[in-house]
């Protein structure tokens, strides 16, 4: 079973748990999973991540007006583009004045999609 790492902003945990609400209803053999910073934002939790993120296939990330402001959120994207990991980043609203409107590095020139069932599994299903 392919693991996807859900990589969002700890303002927007509820996003994530919809997600993975979400991937219990679709029709998928990926098991989706999040690592919740529980404390400050530092080295040791770097360390910790950096792991995580090498155990997973794939990451889908939540993008929001936060974003460009969610150090964590912006350095796991770093790390995951560095390392390979395909990566698929999704908008958190269908609110356009919602949404955040300039992508920062490293996530500038990515495509962001509709955040719908059939664009994750699509993605999923062509790794």
């Amino acid at each position: 079973m392919s693991r996807v790492f859900v990589n969002f902003a700890i303002e927007y945990k509820v996003l994530r748990d919809f997600l993975v609400e979400q991937k219990r209803n679709a029709r998928n053999s990926k098991n989706f999973s999040g690592y919740t910073v529980e404390e400050p934002w530092n080295e040791k939790w770097k360390t910790e991540c950096r792991k995580c993120v090498q155990m997973f296939a794939v990451m889908i990330g939540i993008i929001n007006r936060i974003t460009a402001r969610a150090s964590g959120q912006l350095w796991e994207f770093k790390f995951a583009i560095e390392e390979g990991v395909p990566l698929l980043l999704t908008h958190g609203s269908r609110d356009n004045s919602r949404r955040l409107k300039l992508l920062r590095k490293p996530i500038q020139n990515k495509p962001v999609y509709e955040w719908t069932t059939d664009n994750i599994l699509t993605f999923l299903i062509h790794l």
